[in-house]
């Protein structure tokens, strides 16, 4: 995370994350987003209540605004292109600048109890999308802005690997790049199958005490923490179910099921020295409900441009939990 990397150094689950790389995408969709102001601006009819509001529904290779491609496209291809081949030089020089070995490969599969693999496949899920989008707004036809875009997101986090494979405290992790894949098939399968994203993965955070019991690599601050401490993470799958019903239903497509995944009392990767604090990780089930915002009409471009972005996270809600340690718990308002 380059926009981080001055003030403090993650450890590698995080850093081989991929979470700055959305950023930089999810700051380039002003084009993507001016085209869906028909269906964002007002309530869809009967005739379009199962469209997307965000994606066409039809994936027939229309001709394309050749004007619109020509001016779009070499300015997105372009500044996408400086932009990440920056961030990766700077990556490269400022971050990992001590000694380099041979490439070679490190299984943090059983880490985190997976956290961080969920993390992987929710960013390159996101990056992929986010460049779909733009493809879609610079004029490319539908397939070919799937095709193109939808590996966007593992193209752009696998060299990251490559700098961790030569970094003798840590190594490429090929459950990592397996994470990254699943992420951006699983948008274009998406994309595919229905034209639009009908499940949609999320993130939340919440602080924890953890984080004091270890800060150096859970994070002191509350910015490091929300990046550091996969304690207070929980990844979401948050279900469009009104794109399934009929179109006469008046289920409203921003209220959407989700059911999500986390972890606690994750301070050490070592159980024994997990033990020692007291402490023996398990994981947490969630089920609860998801506002998509993109769902809510708007005139407004700025409030779409929010609403776009937004939609990458889980909101505030009622959530019940289970773990094997408590059974059932019912949260008031989770995040």
């Amino acid at each position: 995370m380059p926009f981080f990397c001055s003030c403090f150094r993650l450890p590698a689950p995080l850093r081989r994350g991929g979470f700055w790389v959305l950023a930089a995408v999810l700051m380039a969709l002003p084009g993507p987003l001016a085209a869906q102001v028909p269906l964002a601006a007002a309530p869809p009819s009967a005739a379009t209540a199962v469209s997307s509001v965000a994606v066409p529904a039809s994936l027939s290779e229309a001709a394309p605004d050749s004007n619109r491609l020509s001016r779009r496209l070499p300015v997105l291809a372009g500044g996408l292109a400086i932009t990440y081949t920056g961030l990766m030089y700077g990556l490269s020089k400022s971050w990992y600048t001590g000694e380099r070995v041979p490439l070679h490969w490190f299984n943090d599969l059983p880490e985190w109890k997976q956290m961080d693999k969920a993390g992987h496949f929710w960013g390159a899920f996101h990056q992929s999308r986010g460049a779909v989008d733009m493809l879609r707004w610079a004029g490319v036809p539908e397939r070919r802005a799937i095709w193109y875009g939808g590996f966007v997101g593992f193209l752009l986090q696998s060299p990251i690997e490559l700098l961790d494979g030569r970094d003798p405290a840590y190594g490429a992790s090929a459950t990592d790049l397996a994470a990254n894949f699943l992420g951006s098939a699983g948008l274009i399968g998406q994309q595919l199958a229905w034209g639009e994203v009908r499940i949609m993965p999320k993130y939340s955070f919440h602080t924890t005490r953890y984080a004091a019991l270890r800060p150096n690599v859970l994070g002191r601050s509350l910015a490091e923490q929300h990046l550091k401490d996969y304690n207070g993470q929980t990844y979401w799958l948050c279900a469009d179910i009104g794109a399934w019903l009929p179109a006469a239903s008046r289920w409203p497509r921003w209220l959407q099921p989700a059911v999500g995944y986390g972890a606690q009392q994750m301070v050490y990767n070592d159980p024994a020295a997990n033990a020692a604090l007291g402490l023996r990780a398990y994981r947490q089930y969630y089920l609860s409900l998801d506002l998509d915002l993109r769902h809510i009409p708007t005139r407004s471009k700025l409030l779409r441009r929010v609403f776009y972005v937004a939609s990458i996270f889980h909101l505030p809600a009622p959530a019940l939990e289970w773990n094997p340690r408590r059974g059932f718990v019912m949260h008031g308002l989770y995040y």
